[in-house]
């Protein structure tokens, strides 16, 4: 199934430039001189174990926000924007946000009028999200702390689903979106924000060694803890291309699938209706 639209293309030669010479100078100042071996020796949460995710995901939370700033030289924030344009909720609609981290997809969601709940199983995370919706006001998101595979919620409780950056980090693919297919109501959307692959050429070629060289020893430097970024790259690495997960939504049982990739494919948001 093809995509829809180019998407908002960078140019990755400057733009890559430019954010290894900001974030090397910040990962030495963190210790990255010592990042190889510490990198070497840290365990690594297993992608199959919740628990250790959600203690990942806790112990990285206090630089989260500074971190997704910095490794995506700004644009995770237009990702979300975009994100939350293309599920374009009523006013009034609930829309559930799950893995909602720290918040920005879910204020997203907010500001277009949507009543939201972010739910996330991360409570330093969700802590640091509440800070956020104290300051949004009349637009201000619930909070949820629960399990994105075990949601506290009836069947066809929600209007629409958000999950940025999260469905990679579940158990399965399948199993996540089975939930996220339990909770929608009929004619509800799942917006799925989340990492992709260029298809080729130059960009294909600078992604990988930034995703693979790069990103875990600056991620890890910055954070302050060696381990975390390498699992967050290797996800990346493994979590299907946009086809295949467009595919993998449609044999959960959602219809009208498409995609729209963002920043030369790096990122793509997909779309199904329940």
């Amino acid at each position: 199934m093809p995509g829809f639209g180019p998407g908002a293309r960078i140019r990755p030669r400057c733009r890559l430039r430019r954010l290894e010479e900001r974030l090397f100078l910040a990962a030495r100042q963190a210790g990255f001189a010592r990042m190889d071996r510490a990198i070497a020796a840290a365990k690594l949460p297993g992608m199959k174990d919740p628990s250790a995710v959600r203690e990942m995901f806790s112990s990285i939370s206090p630089r989260y926000d500074l971190l997704n700033r910095l490794l995506s030289c700004g644009q995770d924030r237009r990702w979300r924007r975009k994100a939350a344009e293309l599920l374009d909720p009523a006013p009034g609609a609930l829309v559930l946000d799950l893995c909602g981290g720290t918040g920005d997809l879910a204020l997203e969601s907010a500001r277009r009028g949507a009543r939201v709940i972010c739910c996330d199983f991360s409570g330093p995370m969700l802590l640091r999200a509440e800070r956020k919706f104290d300051a949004a006001g009349a637009a201000r998101p619930a909070s949820l702390l629960g399990d994105a595979l075990r949601v506290p919620l009836p069947d066809g409780a929600a209007d629409g689903i958000t999950i940025g950056f999260g469905l990679r980090n579940l158990r399965t693919i399948e199993e996540g979106l089975a939930e996220m297919r339990r909770l929608l109501r009929a004619g509800g959307t799942l917006c799925v924000l989340e990492f992709s692959r260029p298809q080729g050429g130059p960009m294909a070629a600078l992604y990988g060694f930034y995703l693979n060289r790069l990103l875990p020893r600056i991620g890890d430097g910055v954070s302050r803890h060696a381990g975390p970024y390498g699992y967050l790259a290797r996800t990346i690495g493994e979590f299907p291309p946009a086809d295949e997960l467009a595919a993998a939504m449609a044999r959960a049982g959602f219809r009208e699938v498409r995609w729209v990739p963002l920043s030369g494919g790096i990122v793509a948001v997909h779309l199904g209706r329940r």
